[in-house]
């Protein structure tokens, strides 16, 4: 029977130049598509307020069963994390965890009568289903 000790000063670290190289800070249509709608209010929100916002932030929060949530949020900083698809006048920041969430998704700008919203679609594309499990009690059924 053989023994294996470990070392840490033989584990293997990426220098930043190896994680520069395969990390792209640049977002493209086809990682999220931003729809001329979406693109032109939030130009617009940007514009009317007297903040210093660098770009418009979105992001993924944990969801439970019932899925996962998406939002927007003004930012006034780009991280060293953060994706970038900028249309000139307007930044979308996605940090690369959020990213592999939103993947393929589309963010739209709907008015209808006495309602606006900005909506995330085709979020699931790649998983399939909504995310929601109907066992938990938020969703009717009921945890234990």
């Amino acid at each position: 029977m053989s023994v294996q000790t470990y070392d840490p000063s033989e584990q293997q670290t990426a220098s930043s130049a190896e994680v520069s190289d395969t990390f792209s800070p640049e977002l493209t249509s086809s990682d999220l598509d931003v729809t001329e709608s979406a693109r032109e209010k939030l130009t617009e929100i940007v514009r009317q307020s007297d903040d210093d916002i660098e770009g418009v932030r979105i992001y993924v929060g944990g969801g439970g069963c019932g899925g996962m949530s998406y939002g927007m949020t003004f930012t006034d900083q780009i991280s060293d994390y953060d994706t970038v698809l900028d249309f000139g006048d307007l930044k979308i920041l996605v940090d690369v965890v959020a990213l592999n969430y939103l993947r393929g998704a589309q963010i739209d700008y709907i008015s209808e009568v006495g309602r606006e919203r900005f909506v995330f679609n085709n979020v699931f594309a790649e998983t399939g289903g909504t995310g929601a499990c109907g066992a938990c009690g938020a969703a009717g059924g009921g945890c234990a």
